[in-house]
């Protein structure tokens, strides 16, 4: 590697080619360049493996520096779930604190994966799209996570490391107002994939992916006609 392609490189951003993480690229992307901001993107056996080819179209999209597309093979040996395993329903059980599509670890080996490169590159900054507002209640999409995360790959690879959470206490309904400032609303909605069932946009509406994502632009829909309402 060149020396000064450690000095070009700000941050990764780990592109899953969903809503979240495309907003994410915008925003690496807005604050340090195209040039300077590398996106990885991890095949692991999901259901969904087409969110791949949204990721890579998002990183054209962005002219972002470098993707790296990391397959993670070993990860349905090690676990079962609704996203590896299309013969498990994607279901919330009555009582149960996430639906079937939680995966475990994975943010945690994710953010490893990502925080290995991004030193490689010589970057400080790695951004994910985790919130602890909206979400299904996955345990590694919370604050406390990343705060004890960001520690131990600190510690682990003695690098200053910052995991970026832009959205981490934003609702659904404030990122889609972020993407419509950003000026890609329309690219949001239309060109990435959320949907646990593989469906780009607006998806099968049935998921708890869909569910969050759709009730999101909803009320962020609404709260732009709600001013005009008032004055009729």
């Amino acid at each position: 590697m060149k020396g000064d392609a450690k000095e070009r490189c700000k941050a990764v951003v780990v592109l899953s080619g969903g809503q979240d993480s495309a907003i994410c690229l915008a925003l690496a992307v807005r604050k340090h360049g195209a040039g300077r901001v590398a996106a990885i993107t991890f095949n692991y056996g999901q259901r969904h493996a087409l969110e791949t080819k949204y990721a890579k179209a998002l990183a054209r999209h962005f002219g972002v520096a470098r993707h790296k597309i990391v397959r993670l093979d070993f990860y349905r040996h090690l676990t079962r779930n609704a996203l590896l395993d299309d013969g498990i329903p994607i279901a919330r059980a009555a009582g149960a604190p996430c639906p079937t599509t939680v995966v475990e670890g994975r943010n945690a080996l994710f953010l490893l994966a990502a925080g290995i490169w991004a030193k490689e590159l010589g970057a400080k900054e790695i951004y994910t799209g985790v919130s602890q507002t909206d979400y299904s209640g996955y345990p590694d999409c919370r604050a406390g996570f990343i705060k004890a995360q960001q520690r131990t790959m600190r510690l682990a690879m003695e690098w200053p490391f910052k995991i970026v959470t832009p959205f981490m206490n934003m609702t659904k309904a404030e990122e889609w107002a972020l993407a419509d400032r950003l000026g890609i609303l329309e690219l949001v909605k239309e060109q990435t994939l959320t949907c646990y069932n593989g469906i780009p946009g607006a998806g099968c509406g049935n998921c708890p992916a869909c569910k969050l994502r759709n009730a999101g632009l909803r009320a962020y829909e609404s709260s732009l006609s709600a001013p005009m309402a008032r004055t009729m």
